[in-house]
């Protein structure tokens, strides 16, 4: 029985913490900035970018310490937005494999992909980890990847890797001549195993692993004996895959509270950018995005923005959304916000050769919002019928495209036309045998030649809207011969008289 083929690229993001609180802030790039962890006055640095250790500064300083540099960002760390981009960069591993551990440290993330076998799909090793650090970088991340047949090999080479070398496949066989010359705080060991190899003069992992095995167990016992396995890439593994969720999600805890739209929209920009890409990346678009705005006063503030089809164009969903938090603003100042996506299908619309050019359903969608900002989100939409008798029975529904093209009307014959006057014009009403006889109508009175009718319609007798009604189609006759086709209607429980429609 032959041993399976193992092939693990270990993903390393260094300074985690600060990348991802800067994942989002792109004005803060080419700033030196420091993240601080604890409760005041006890804050430390827990993280920094390179142009803060640049300027000298270091892990556990504190702000007054801190505070001495000139313009230095400081930064406060955020839990929820670590596990957010965790959670995006654990789900871009598992495009490659859905085979991924998580093996991530305080201060750095670590994610290992089993890409054994995935050859055919993603070319060699060297490819692959190529692809892998491109897509980490197109979602504003700065990573190194190695790959190697033992598990702990990829971890210890990636932690050693130098910036200007962010992606190394060790060869098969090799693990020990290319860890040897890694420094021992590679390896997770505490601080009295280090402390005792520093007395002993072990310097790099190469030292560690020329030991003599039976007289490093006999003064250390097995964590010895693991740790020269661990340097020489020989510690088997028991890999422990965690499942990551394809979800479109981003969050940012914002420095200071926002209250101008157009500074809360110049982050939202930033985030709309990652969710379209991630989007792009499985072929799908953004269906529709949901901002939850959590307020200074507490509360938070939830809107949904949904077009006719699926979009990836930012500028389109950045127009909804001014338009949409334009109408509906929050009512406090902004601390933090998310935003969430869902995924749908790209729209594909195949046109005839000779057919006209149609206007994008995305110019549609941002006429709508400008008209729903001015008369409200109840007054526009299609009309939709409702289940009952009663006249201007309707609710207005949103636009929807249909799943496919309806059929083409059949030519008949001519009808006559019905223009809905609203609101109904009162108009006063002589009867006669309880026919309508005459009326005055826009200062004109005419004198009915034919009357069809009466027919009533009644209901909701169970509310306090209780209504009924009495219908008359009328041809009439004014006194300079203008002839007049309409519907009227006579209001039983109030007993008046409205024009309800003309005929034509």
């Amino acid at each position: 029985m032959t041993k399976p083929v193992e092939l693990y690229a270990c993903l390393y993001v260094k300074e985690f913490p600060a990348q991802a609180l800067l994942r989002l802030r792109p004005e803060l790039h080419d700033k030196p900035c420091v993240v601080m962890e604890g409760h005041p006055p006890l804050e430390q640095v827990c993280s920094l970018t390179k142009k803060a250790r640049i300027l000298g500064l270091m892990r556990g300083m504190t702000r007054v310490e801190v505070e001495t540099f000139p313009a230095v960002t400081l930064l406060t760390r955020s839990q929820n937005q670590e596990a957010a981009v965790r959670k995006v960069l654990l789900e871009c591993g598992g495009r490659f494999s859905p085979r991924v551990e998580d093996k991530s440290e305080d201060g750095a993330l670590l994610g290992v992909i089993d890409i054994a076998g995935t050859g055919t799909l993603f070319g060699t090793p060297d490819l692959l980890a190529e692809n892998l650090l491109t897509r980490v970088r197109s979602l504003g991340i700065t990573a190194c990847v190695a790959v190697s047949r033992n598990f702990h090999a990829a971890i210890a080479l990636a932690k050693g890797l130098p910036p200007r070398t962010p992606v190394r496949v060790i060869p098969l066989g090799e693990e020990a001549a290319e860890l040897s010359s890694l420094p021992l705080e590679v390896l997770d060991m505490t601080d009295e195993q280090e402390n005792t190899f520093g007395m002993w003069g072990i310097r790099n992992l190469g030292a560690l692993a020329a030991l003599p095995e039976k007289e490093l167990v006999a003064r250390m016992g097995q964590a010895g004996k693991r740790l020269r396995q661990l340097a020489k890439g020989e510690l088997p593994h028991l890999f422990q895959p965690v499942e990551p969720e394809f979800s479109l999600e981003e969050r940012m805890e914002l420095d200071s509270p926002v209250e101008l739209l157009d500074a809360l929209l110049f982050v939202v920009n930033a985030m709309l950018e990652q969710l379209i890409l991630r989007a792009k990346s499985r072929v799908l678009a953004l269906a529709s995005v949901t901002v939850t705005l959590n307020l200074e006063c507490g509360t938070t503030h939830t809107r949904t923005v949904r077009p006719s089809l699926p979009t990836n164009e930012k500028q389109i969903w950045i127009k909804l959304l001014h338009l949409d938090l334009e109408a509906h603003p929050p009512l406090a100042a902004i601390l933090a916000l998310s935003l969430d996506a869902e995924p749908g299908s790209r729209s594909k619309v195949q046109l005839g050769l000779f057919s006209p050019q149609l206007p994008e359903p995305s110019r549609l969608d941002v006429t709508l919002a400008r008209i729903r900002s001015i008369v409200g989100d109840e007054n526009i939409g299609c009309p939709a019928l409702k289940d009952t008798y009663r006249p201007g029975g309707f609710s207005m529904e949103p636009f929807t495209v249909p799943s496919r093209s309806s059929s083409a009307i059949p030519a008949g014959q001519s009808r006559a036309a019905m223009r809905k006057l609203r609101p109904a014009d009162p108009v006063p009403v002589t009867v006669q045998g309880q026919i309508p006889k005459s009326f005055v109508f826009r200062q004109k009175r005419y004198a009915v030649e034919r009357a069809y009718g009466p027919w009533l319609t009644s209901g909701d007798w169970w509310q306090p809207s209780l209504w009924g009604f009495e219908q008359w189609d009328l041809v009439a006759r004014a006194q300079d011969s203008t002839l007049l086709c309409c519907c009227l209607m006579r209001d039983r429980i109030e007993n008046c008289w409205q024009m309800e429609a003309l005929y034509d």
